[in-house]
Parts: structure tokens; C-alpha cells; sequence
């Protein structure tokens, strides 16, 4: 779920971000908070997460090759990031 509520900062020691959008289909489907997405560059977006006491685990598993996730949803979430990215709000 994206959580960003109007006028509310997220303290830095709160937030994980990374530009991988692999992995931040990969950290929703998990069921992260997605606290925002950054589209500050043209080319490389951010992908900002609410952090838990979990969330290093998780990431290390993803890095490690050892995260297993229902196929059909990391697709549908990946999906639903890259329709966020280009999404133009007007």
C-alpha cells in the first residue's frame, strides 16, 4: 500500500529507499509500506519504504537469491510500480 499522507515526513532513520525496482516489487509484496515514489530524475526513480525491524533481512534475502514470493503477485506489484513511474499527473 503507497501511505504518503499530505504534510507528513517520514524521519531518515525511518525510511529504506532503493532505485531496484525488482526489489521494490519485491519489498511490497511483502507487504512494506511504500511511503513514496520519487521521480526526481527522468532515469532513475526512488523507491521509498516505511523501515521495520525486518526489512535488512529481507533485503539480504533478496540479494542472496534465497526470497521465495508468489510469482503472479511480484509480477502484478512490478506491473503497478512501472504504471506509477510513468504515470503523468496533471
Amino acid at each position: 500500500m503507497i501511505i504518503k499522507k499530505k504534510n507528513e515526513e517520514l524521519a531518515e532513520s525511518d525510511k529504506f529507499i532503493t532505485y531496484d525496482i525488482g526489489m521494490a516489487a519485491a519489498l511490497f509484496t511483502l507487504g512494506y509500506d511504500l511511503w513514496d515514489v520519487d521521480k526526481f530524475n527522468p532515469k532513475k526513480s526512488k523507491f521509498i519504504f516505511r523501515r521495520d525491524e525486518h526489512i535488512d533481512k529481507m533485503i539480504q534475502e533478496y540479494w542472496d537469491n534465497k526470497l521465495i514470493l508468489p510469482a503472479r503477485s511480484l509480477l502484478d506489484n512490478q506491473k503497478m510500480l512501472k504504471n506509477r513511474l510513468y504515470s503523468v499527473i496533471i
